[in-house]
């Protein structure tokens, strides 16, 4: 699946979820999944907590997160060299 049909399945409504970009047709923010993939949590183990998804479905949040990363920076510290 390419990058446009993965985004597709992301959606972002004022009026659903505080306007946080979800997964099109749930109310599940793309940042809780992006999160509980960065604490170590696998595909298998999100499909079984949230059954109603699709692997697809946290393909397109890696996806969504990928793009936001091009245009937004969070301030990390830099490393010291020695």
């Amino acid at each position: 699946m390419n990058r446009q049909k993965l985004l597709a399945r992301i959606s972002i409504n004022p009026n659903i979820c505080f306007g946080k970009p979800c997964i099109r047709g749930h109310r599940i923010w793309v940042s809780l999944i992006l999160d509980f993939l960065a604490s170590g949590m696998t595909i298998a183990e999100l499909i079984e907590e949230y059954p109603q998804l699709q692997v697809e479905d946290i393909y397109a949040c890696i996806a969504y997160g990928a793009e936001m990363s091009r245009d937004r920076y969070i301030d990390i510290p830099l490393e010291q060299t020695a």
